[in-house]
């Protein structure tokens, strides 16, 4: 009893105490997301350099293998590079030379059809034998309606055949390409050289995050290449055995729209089906909506668990949020971005926790009981 009584400390102590933690916790977070602005705000400065570095990575994940593989067989470096980059220029040349005439002519369309889809949707939902109130529906829909013809202009004129901004896609693609040769031709070199640079202790930690966060990198878009093709060819080729005349421009939204994850997934579909309602008809929409479902669990299911296995291990919630945070800050461009950003940081924090525990003592207390009997039995 006595005992108990001399652990007892004064009623301000304890709120004294309590208040000191939260101010210091208070301070510490002020001070985390004054770094994180800082760090947003010399990105947004610096995303004309930044933007090219980030695509031309996100090739050499795709040409870095069968470079590695030439190399293998002695083939010299730049050589096996060059060899490498100039085939993926003639594969992406020709797919542009098959598509354009097709995408460039139909995007219009494309728009179009979607907007048309939508006032249709808008007069089922307000006809018979719904009947639900015009206004909100109305104001909705014509805002998406506006929003879609808005964007028809820079869709026909947009990746295949723009004029306005040519110089500036001209001067990134071709600096893209450059640093793409030169990283898949001396990336191999990176690792020893940041190790070297940084030091024996120091080193052995940033080799092995970079690593990670290469591999986890690589895996995802090359996998997400797969799933999107796969994607791609089924609703595409759904859509033209439906007889759809606007079949190959959805199938290309789909690819593209699968390299983000979600929405993109979500935004491809509905364009699809709203697209179909209008060239088409209703019976035939239904159609595609199931075709659109069944992928969309093929893939979410079958294709990206399999296939992505651990490689990512984020949850749906964080890809989720992090496709709608690069989206608002950076446009398409981050919002196609945000996922392998988000996974490379989901990399460095578990690397930074499995740090954390090897540096905990081995008789610390044990936050998990069943972790603190499994301790005890050996």
């Amino acid at each position: 009893m006595n005992d108990k009584k001399n652990q007892v400390r004064d009623r301000g102590v304890v709120i004294d105490e309590a208040f000191g933690t939260m101010q210091r916790w208070g301070l510490r977070i002020i001070v985390i997301a004054a770094a994180a602005w800082a760090i947003g705000w010399g990105i947004g400065h610096v995303w004309v350099v930044i933007f090219p570095v980030s695509l031309a990575l996100i090739v050499t994940t795709v040409l870095g293998p069968p470079a590695a593989w030439l190399r293998s067989k002695g083939w010299p470096a730049g050589i096996a590079a060059a060899v490498i980059v100039l085939g993926f220029i003639g594969a992406i040349v020709g797919i542009i030379a098959i598509l354009t005439p097709q995408v460039a002519g139909q995007a219009n369309e494309v728009a179009s059809g979607a907007s048309d889809g939508l006032q249709k949707v808008r007069d089922w939902l307000t006809g018979e034998p719904l009947n639900l109130s015009d206004g909100q529906i109305t104001s909705a829909i014509s805002a998406v309606q506006d929003k879609i013809q808005e964007s028809a202009s820079s869709i026909s004129s947009g990746v295949f055949s723009t004029i306005g901004a040519a110089t500036s896609a001209i001067v990134n693609l071709v600096l893209v390409l450059m640093l793409s040769f030169f990283f898949v031709k001396d990336g191999h070199k990176f690792l020893p050289w940041v190790k070297t640079i940084s030091g024996q202790r120091a080193g052995d930690h940033i080799v092995e995050v970079l690593g990670r966060m290469w591999s986890t990198l690589g895996g995802f878009i090359r996998t997400q290449t797969l799933v999107a093709m796969i994607d791609a060819v089924i609703i595409g080729g759904g859509l033209a055995i439906l007889g759809s005349p606007l079949a190959v421009p959805l199938g290309v939204v789909t690819f593209f729209g699968a390299y983000i994850p979600i929405i993109g997934a979500f935004v491809s579909g509905a364009l699809a089906v709203l697209v179909t309602l209008v060239t088409n008809n209703p019976k035939d929409a239904l159609i595609a909506l199931i075709i659109v479902v069944a992928v969309q669990q093929l893939e979410g299911n079958v294709l990206s668990p399999m296939l992505q296995g651990k490689n990512m291990n984020l949850h749906p919630a964080v890809v989720l949020l992090s496709v709608a945070g690069g989206g608002t800050l950076f446009g398409i461009t981050g919002a196609f971005l945000a996922v392998p950003v988000a996974a490379s940081v989901a990399e460095l924090l578990r690397y930074l926790n499995e740090q954390i525990d090897d540096s905990v003592a081995w008789n610390a207390p044990e936050v998990d009981s069943e972790a603190a009997e499994i301790l005890d039995e050996d």
